[in-house]
């Protein structure tokens, strides 16, 4: 159960291996994290920080990046799916729907610790925690969440049904393309609606990079790079949407949270 002590900006948590020393911790007080029962199975080195459980997977980097983004020091924990450890019971305290990326904050609201789970919920939270990434303008705000539900809602579901039939599950289809088709079909319509979006714009929001984008170029990635769907789901016609996920995987932020938690 490998976790990384990692953060954005390359200090105060940042070492040459990503990890700190508890003798830099000896100065101050660390949080009780003892509440929260997933962490008897990840103890946490630094309760201090942010505590990550993921996975690299189209939502589990969403959290990295954005963490990233903002530089804000966190500890991470891979959850393995291999041995089922999001259906632990003690993974299930934090997140009771088994799935990652869920976190521990011990810095939450009022100075208490809470726990989140959902990928687009913990987006939120981080960008109204810091006031960074979410546009101030009330407006542009519920515009900014719309982007995000329509990841949420659309673009997951979506491309993760068609990764499922179309990678996992082809040799139970074979004689059904059914599967394959209908979320192939929807996969594209909903990068249609993303291509039509992004005509004259560099992120979702205009000028803006925000939380909007970072949910869901990883997805897109992830139908091009992990499923191997590019061609099948017609990505060069959508020039627009392919410029913008190259735009925000060239972020120095996505580069290196595209891989956490590191695989040890």
């Amino acid at each position: 159960m490998p976790s990384t002590l990692t953060n954005a900006t390359g200090a105060p948590y940042v070492g040459a291996a990503d990890t700190l020393s508890i003798s830099h911790l000896e100065a101050s007080v660390m949080a009780d994290l003892s509440s929260f029962p997933i962490t008897a199975r990840w103890p946490a080195k630094n309760p201090d920080i942010i505590q990550l459980y993921s996975l690299p997977t189209p939502n589990g980097v969403k959290v990295s990046i954005a963490l990233e983004e903002l530089g804000l020091a966190y500890e991470a924990h891979r959850i393995s799916f291999d041995t089922n450890e999001q259906k632990s019971p003690e993974f299930l305290s934090l997140n009771p729907n088994g799935r990652i990326p869920a976190i521990i904050d011990p810095n939450g609201p009022d100075g208490k610790p809470i726990g989140l789970f959902e990928s687009g919920a913990i987006l939120i939270y981080l960008a109204e925690k810091t006031g960074k990434l979410l546009p101030a303008d009330a407006a542009r705000r519920y515009e900014t969440l719309c982007w995000v539900m329509f990841q949420m809602g659309g673009i997951g579901p979506m491309f993760g049904q068609f990764g499922h039939f179309f990678k996992f599950a082809a040799d139970k289809v074979a004689n059904n393309p059914y599967p394959v088709q209908r979320y192939r079909d929807e996969a594209k319509r909903l990068l249609g609606v993303l291509e039509a979006r992004l005509e004259g714009r560099q992120w979702l929001m205009g000028e803006e990079y925000t939380i909007a984008d970072i949910a869901t170029y990883p997805w897109v990635e992830g139908a091009r790079k992990f499923y191997g769907g590019a061609e099948v789901l017609d990505y060069k016609s959508f020039p627009n949407v392919m410029d913008w996920v190259d735009r925000g995987l060239a972020r120095p932020a996505a580069q290196k949270g595209m891989e956490i938690p590191r695989k040890e």
